[in-house]
């Protein structure tokens, strides 16, 4: 039975701060652990106004502090845009503050643009050394061997589990070249999913703390009482994307009555490929949509986001959501 976890951006409202979203974030944080999530993660974005989690692990660090019990992490870490010892010693930190709750998802892409690459004071060259950063990376996480000169303090013995994150093939032949989990970014990219998925499965090679393959599948989740509700909640993530493809990022906007229907045919259909990894809707359109993504691809997990402008809204569409992945499970478990 697949596990349910959530994926958060810290969405930056119009009308509030960045302050408001850390604080809805945390309050999400405690209210999916209530409802029996797995985990709780957050993405590494830059120089984008509408995400609140550009510092990815000291908002971590603030989510764990208001937790008990679900695993916190990155959903990803952009690499290339760091050295793998500043991570090891960020993420080993918080696995020494909060043990065995941590995770460390991975991926490749700057998360950014050209300008804010070089204002990171990195280079687009650095993709081309994920997978040895990678693997260095992983290094630091385990117990120091003898005479061994560089170290991650805190760090060295956490075994902090790492996650490859992709939305190509490229990061599905790593991940199961290096008997890595594997988690997909089809919440908004998901033209290779069905290529990737089966990429990864058929050439992973077991690993000795991973024998099998773990394949999370990322989801947009617009859940409410109604079908109407779900389709004008999710328009504000809607508009968002227009916005960020046609180079005007901005907050999160308000929702609006009937914006799909009334956007230019190029518009929708950009909307309809990049968000067609969705359930929107009332509580059993969800869970029938849910269902059929679990049908379809069998993942081991699924990660549900959704990037909701009214933040009681957003907690409601998580719980019904949780509800409908328990049903799920309940009936792939009877059947």
């Amino acid at each position: 039975m697949p596990a349910f976890s959530v994926l958060d951006l810290s969405p930056v409202p119009d009308g509030f701060t960045a302050a408001d979203a850390l604080k809805n974030s945390g309050e999400l944080a405690r209210h999916a652990e209530e409802l029996g999530y797995k985990r709780f993660w957050m993405a590494e974005h830059h120089n984008m106004p509408g995400i609140a989690s550009a510092a990815t692990a000291v908002a971590l660090a603030y989510v764990a502090g208001l937790t008990r019990t679900i695993r916190v992490g990155a959903g990803g870490v952009m690499l290339p845009n760091h050295a793998p010892l500043v991570i090891a010693e960020q993420f080993g930190t918080l696995a020494t503050l909060y043990p065995d709750r941590i995770d460390l998802g991975l991926g490749r892409a700057p998360g950014t643009d050209m300008m804010t690459t070089r204002a990171l004071r990195r280079s687009l060259e650095s993709s081309d050394s994920f997978p040895q950063d990678v693997l260095e990376l992983m290094v630091y996480f385990e117990p120091a061997e003898d005479g061994q000169k560089l170290r991650a303090i805190p760090g060295e013995g956490t075994r902090v589990p790492v996650f490859i994150l992709g939305s190509s093939l490229y990061g599905a032949q790593l991940a199961a070249h290096l008997g890595l989990p594997y988690a997909f970014a089809s919440h908004f990219a998901p033209a290779a999913l069905d290529q990737a998925v089966e990429v990864y499965r058929e050439t992973y090679r077991p690993s000795e703390r991973h024998p099998h393959p773990y394949f999370v599948l990322a989801a947009n989740v617009f859940a409410a009482d109604t079908d109407a509700e779900g389709a004008y909640l999710k328009s504000s993530m809607e508009q968002a994307f227009v916005k960020l493809r046609t180079g005007q990022p901005g907050k999160l906007p308000r929702p609006v009555e009937g914006y799909l229907e009334n956007l230019d045919p190029a518009g929708r259909s950009m909307l309809d490929q990049a968000l067609a990894v969705s359930a929107v809707g009332s509580p059993e359109k969800v869970r029938r949509e849910l269902q059929a993504l679990v049908e379809h691809y069998q993942p081991d997990e699924m990660i549900l986001t959704g990037q909701i402008h009214d933040h009681a809204a957003r907690l409601k569409s998580f719980a019904i959501a949780a509800e409908a992945m328990r049903r799920v499970n309940e009936a792939r478990q009877a059947a």
